[in-house]
């Protein structure tokens, strides 16, 4: 566990991301981007998976296509990869600790969210094993929302996500989970205090500006920002 900043400020909402942070996602993008890359001979590496992580499809698909100079175009990607990830996806599962955690702040009826950059489709996709879980948040905002102007590392989705509590809340009362650089930069545009959980692959050097860093969920100790401790 390791901190950045002198204190915890108390909040009063939480707001997830979904992809690596609630679900496995980002194993299964792994697997659809190496199965396309393996025709050319080519490596999806963990460099290239961190920049694009919590991005939108077609940006992530065309910063794919040109860090590894694939023969394609980044949509011709986008959708191969799509055709892939309709098999896969819905067999993600829960990342460990989450259930805990979000089934805790709802039952102490602490409002929480999702701000995800997944579309429509493809969330549908991914949590189709999942509903009830998913059924637990206030309100889930996903990537094509068209409110959500720009993708993470700007802050909308977060944004839009606040106000969409009932009633809307100030961004300093909200506490982010991600797992991606991104997200982390997104929420802390926003205001927000982020919580990050990332891979034991990512680089540590893109670890820096989270206000707290877990190596699981099973490590939060939600006293900490004055929500209510675990029974």
């Amino acid at each position: 566990m390791s901190a950045s900043g002198s204190a915890y400020k108390p909040v009063s909402h939480v707001i997830f991301d979904m992809d690596g942070l609630l679900l496995d996602t980002e194993r299964l993008y792994t697997v659809s981007f190496q199965e396309i890359c393996d025709r050319f001979g080519k490596e999806y590496t963990w460099d290239v998976k961190s920049s694009v992580m919590g991005r939108k499809a077609l940006d992530a698909a065309q910063m794919i296509r040109d860090a590894l100079e694939l023969p394609m175009t980044a949509e011709e990607l986008l959708a191969e990869s799509r055709q892939i990830q309709d098999r896969i996806f819905p067999s993600a599962q829960l990342m460990p600790g989450v259930e805990k955690l979000v089934c805790h702040l709802q039952k102490h009826g602490i409002p929480i969210a999702v701000a995800t950059s997944s579309a429509g489709t493809t969330f549908q996709l991914k949590t189709s094993r999942h509903q009830e879980f998913f059924a637990r948040f206030n309100h889930i905002v996903l990537g094509d929302d068209p409110e959500v102007k720009k993708s993470k590392p700007q802050p909308d989705s977060f944004l839009v996500c606040a106000r969409r509590f009932n009633p809307p809340v100030s961004p300093a009362k909200c506490l982010v989970f991600e797992d991606a650089p991104h997200g982390v930069t997104a929420a802390l545009a926003a205001g927000m205090q982020a919580v990050m959980i990332p891979d034991d692959n990512l680089d540590p050097g893109l670890f820096k500006g989270a206000t707290l860093r877990l190596g699981c969920m099973d490590e939060f100790e939600p006293q900490l920002f004055d929500l209510p401790a675990f029974d």
